[in-house]
């Protein structure tokens, strides 16, 4: 498939999510992928909402990038935080950087940084969208382009599924899109700053997400994690 019609299929994926979905949210991180999404968004479906999950730990260099993004696209993105008592009560019961002490206690820093916002996020919504790919980890290989997500009741979209990151960065550069300075510095893929490092040459394009975790396949923050079976679904189907 020609990247033409990559981008033609996915325009009219958007029109037909603005269209039939409608409310619909994107679900921006901010990363390379999600930076095409957020180009077309702005361009042509602004009826599509843009948000993202300010989870009080981003890089700068993100917060940067998500100024850039509201000025050049006059484009709002709606921030969703976590509960300022949660995050509290994580602090003073197990400490700021109890993450790096087991697997439970990270999740759980996801569970109030990232789970708990994103459901306040989609409150009210018929569908999400995110920048997932399959060639991005192992986790994610068998994700389809839709499929219905049971803990939040409505249809999610992997517009990009099937993307590889050589289409990614050559829609980036053949648009003039702005992307996260850490890219630039070996950062295929960004999350929290203390919790995202750089990668070096020969490893996994996830292995600087939570490096001190050894399972790879572990390496989910919970806002993907998929717990039916879909792969009978249509797309666009609600199940």
């Amino acid at each position: 498939m020609t990247m033409q019609n990559k981008v033609d299929n996915l325009k009219a994926l958007l029109a037909r999510i603005e269209r039939e979905f409608s409310p619909a949210a994107f679900a921006n991180s901010f990363g390379a992928e999600d930076m095409v999404l957020t180009h077309l968004i702005a361009r042509e479906f602004r009826g599509i909402e843009v948000f993202t999950l300010d989870t009080g730990r981003l890089p700068r260099e993100t917060t940067d990038l998500i100024r850039v993004v509201e000025a050049r696209y006059e484009l709002p993105v709606v921030a969703y935080t976590p509960l300022p008592a949660a995050v509290d009560e994580y602090v003073r019961t197990l400490g700021l950087n109890a993450f790096y002490e087991g697997l439970e206690q990270r999740k759980a820093c996801c569970q109030i940084r990232k789970v708990e916002p994103l459901a306040r996020a989609l409150a009210g919504k018929k569908a999400w969208l995110t920048g997932l790919r399959r060639e991005q980890a192992p986790s994610r290989r068998n994700l389809t382009d839709s499929e219905f997500d049971p803990a939040h009741g409505i249809t999610k979209f992997n517009p990009l599924i099937d993307w590889s990151n050589d289409d990614v960065w050559a829609y980036l550069g053949a648009h003039d899109v702005p992307w996260n300075e850490l890219h630039d510095r070996g950062f295929p893929s960004i999350g929290c700053e203390p919790c995202t490092r750089a990668v070096k040459p020969g490893e996994d394009a996830r292995a600087g997400r939570w490096w001190w975790e050894q399972n790879a396949g572990q390496k989910e923050c919970g806002l993907h994690v998929r717990t039916v079976d879909t792969s009978g679904l249509k797309r666009g189907a609600t199940a």
